[in-house]
């Protein structure tokens, strides 16, 4: 199978078991969401994983659901804490509803998700709910470190990898582990899959911060330029002010020190100097480098070539998406 039909099937299963009931305000955000599209990377994975260690993707699509319903809920209350108008180019559900909608849309996501998980029996439970949990929880500690990080003016690069790897990178890690568990795989070849998935989630974000700055609005699906707008210290803005000189230093201070009325120079400005300090070109650097390293980790494992290059192929993808 190709990642079109491993997508084709995974919607279909979404759909059926996805439905709105009563209360309706509980569960049409959640269907809403969950029908506005994106690329369903992480349920891809989780079917992707099962199947690269033999067993039958259909074994894995509750969990692969477990996985998208929790990732949008993540999405659905991180869009009420940045105030975000439009995901991907439709209304937010606090836009579309209300905020007290959304929190409680979004809790009820949070319980579907693992309810998904019931469906697998004794040790196999066990193990995907331990790494579901350690996983969730570590999304949380990301986001916690990303709304910490717009008050602080002295993130480190370091500090900022951490936190897209907790915010971001584990769950597309997981996803791939908890196909490598319900597929019976060795522990080793287990956190091997986790491992790549880790480094490929690494330069996803990165990818994202990227095309959040010089994306096409056409294709991206959110806001060019929210980061900026919301003085996110992002990659490309670390690097800008560890290589700017002291006058660009100044400018960009200014720039992220609170809110701008005229939020569409900003984002022109901050761009610009993202270009002449150099930062755009360092961002696509250390995306092929975590790409490189996630690659160097598949080709390690005992797994059958067609399967490698099934992973690597989506990987690529990634790296050249425009959305």
């Amino acid at each position: 199978m190709n990642i079109t039909d491993y997508k084709k099937e995974f919607l279909a299963y979404l759909k059926e078991r996805i439905v709105v009931k009563e209360p309706k305000n509980l569960y049409a955000p959640v269907d809403y969401i969950l029908e506005l599209g994106g690329k369903r990377l992480r349920p891809i994975l989780v079917l992707m994983g099962v199947d690269a260690f033999g067993a039958s993707y259909k074994e894995g699509l509750d969990a692969a659901l477990a996985v998208e319903v929790f990732h949008n809920f993540t999405l659905l209350h991180d869009d009420i804490m940045d105030a975000a108008p439009l995901r991907r180019k439709k209304a937010t559900v606090h836009e579309k509803w209300d905020v007290n909608t959304a929190i409680l849309s979004g809790d009820a996501m949070m319980i579907m998700a693992y309810q998904l998980l019931e469906s697998y029996d004794g040790a196999e439970f066990k193990h995907l709910l331990q790494l579901f949990s350690k996983t969730s929880l570590e999304v949380c500690e990301g986001q916690q470190y990303d709304m910490d990080f717009e008050m602080r003016s002295d993130v480190t690069i370091p500090e900022y990898i951490e936190m897209i790897r907790l915010k971001t990178s584990v769950l597309v890690a997981a996803a791939l582990k908890m196909g490598a568990i319900i597929a019976g795989a060795s522990e080793k070849e287990s956190q091997k899959i986790y491992d790549f998935g880790l480094n490929l989630g690494l330069a996803f974000q990165l990818q994202d911060d990227y095309l959040d700055a010089f994306g096409d609005p056409e294709t991206f699906g959110k806001q060019i330029g929210g980061d900026i707008i919301e003085n996110k210290k992002t990659f490309l803005y670390l690097q800008a002010l560890a290589h700017a000189d002291t006058l660009q230093k100044e400018e960009l201070a200014v720039l992220f020190s609170g809110s701008n009325s005229d939020t569409d120079a900003k984002v022109t400005r901050v761009k610009e100097l993202f270009v002449t300090i150099g930062s755009d070109v360092l961002t696509q650097k250390e995306i092929k480098s975590y790409t490189e390293k996630a690659f160097t980790v598949l080709e390690s494992m005992e797994m059958a070539e067609d399967k490698k290059l099934a992973l690597r192929l989506f990987g690529e993808s990634l790296m050249t998406r425009t959305v």
